[in-house]
């Protein structure tokens, strides 16, 4: 590929979505690229996990490459690295480390990171686990983008030695995920990856309100769950749920749950995809509680936020439909003015123009 691209990114997947959730996350944005006319290339690493589960082999925002090693990634596309606008490597990529070093090597334009993990990646660095980024390379990057925002921006730059830190949060695609008028099948469901440190409170959240109202329904949506979870009776298993159907699939909850991984509860101020998923959809959300979501969602206005399994119990019974359809609305709207893929492209667009400091530096220079 010889072409000029705005933006380069070398990322964990975009074409599949199965278990993991950069490849929704990288989507709303390219579209939101897209829609701002840029050109943009996403180079991926040929994984078969992946290549089994491929939803979306042929985007039609942006050129899509594969690529087998790093070694092939730098001997096939140097000049286009070189060439574009700026490089951006995002977290979790295979041999990230390895990437990041090769990329630089290269001497792009701008090289920035783009860290949908930044809570995770935060506690790794600080146990000197370095498999995706070492702690030498955070300053490499003109910006160090960051799934998570409000303190953690300051910690990035202070503790890790980024140069600039900006947040850059997940997004909706608002095109594709709208309210409808769909039936309800379930009372409250959740969509998620299996994962270790979140188990407990799907279990506080959903599993034990399931049992104590046998009388409503609940799903539970995603891969990777061990085969001995004691699902109760009247909790619907789904394996895994392909992004085109992630829609349909918020409409028919009363509720939908959204439960953050330790790290990023840890952390604050990172917000899953999810809440914007649903939210755009018109579902109510409920959460469990992180510093920075009152910022995003005030709280019995946008969200209902559940400390234990009572209030789940509470809100499932004793919540009307009118107050429901309130607080769904008021999230609905906050995420179609602030959250959605073209306003997060806006906003990394924005990020990458040079400040007139940093012009007067770079001429000094």
């Amino acid at each position: 590929m010889t072409q000029a691209y705005d933006i380069v990114f070398i990322g964990l997947s975009l074409s599949s979505s199965w278990g993991n959730g950069h490849a929704t996350t990288y989507r709303a944005l390219l579209r939101g690229l897209k829609a701002e006319g840029k050109r943009v290339l996403f180079l991926e690493r040929d994984v078969p996990w992946y290549a089994d589960n491929r939803d979306l082999p042929n985007p039609d925002f942006c050129d899509l490459a594969l690529y087998n090693s790093v070694d092939e990634l730098i001997s096939t596309y140097p000049e286009t690295i070189r060439g574009a606008g700026t490089v951006i490597i995002g977290s979790y990529v295979p041999e990230g480390r390895e990437v990041i070093d090769a990329a630089a090597a290269l001497e792009p334009r701008r090289l920035c990171f783009y860290d949908i993990d930044t809570p995770v990646t935060m506690s790794l660095l600080r146990r000197a686990e370095e498999k995706h980024l070492a702690r030498r390379q955070v300053p490499l990057f003109d910006i160090y983008f960051s799934f998570s925002g409000g303190d953690v921006l300051r910690r990035l730059e202070q503790e890790h030695g980024a140069r600039r830190a900006e947040a850059l949060y997940c997004s909706v695609d608002a095109e594709r995920y709208q309210p409808g008028d769909s039936a309800k099948k379930w009372d409250l469901g959740y969509l998620g990856t299996y994962s270790v440190d979140r188990q407990p409170k799907v279990e506080e959240l959903l599993l034990e309100p399931a049992r104590r109202l046998p009388q409503m329904r609940f799903v539970v949506a995603g891969p990777q769950y061990p085969a001995d979870i004691d699902w109760p009776a009247n909790v619907e298993r789904i394996e895994h749920l392909p992004p085109a159907e992630h829609a349909e699939f918020y409409r028919q909850q009363r509720f939908t749950l959204n439960v953050t991984r330790a790290d990023m509860v840890e952390a604050g101020w990172s917000p899953s995809v999810r809440i914007f998923e649903a939210a755009s959809c018109g579902t109510p959300i409920i959460s469990d509680f992180w510093r920075g979501l009152d910022e995003l969602l005030p709280e019995d206005e946008a969200v209902l936020i559940a400390r234990g399994t009572n209030d789940v119990v509470s809100i499932l019974t004793t919540l009307s439909p009118e107050r429901r359809d309130e607080v769904a609305g008021c999230a609905g709207k906050i995420i179609a003015a602030e959250h959605t893929g073209q306003a997060r492209a806006r906003e990394l667009l924005a990020a990458l123009v040079p400040t007139a400091r940093q012009v007067q530096s770079m001429a000094g220079a």
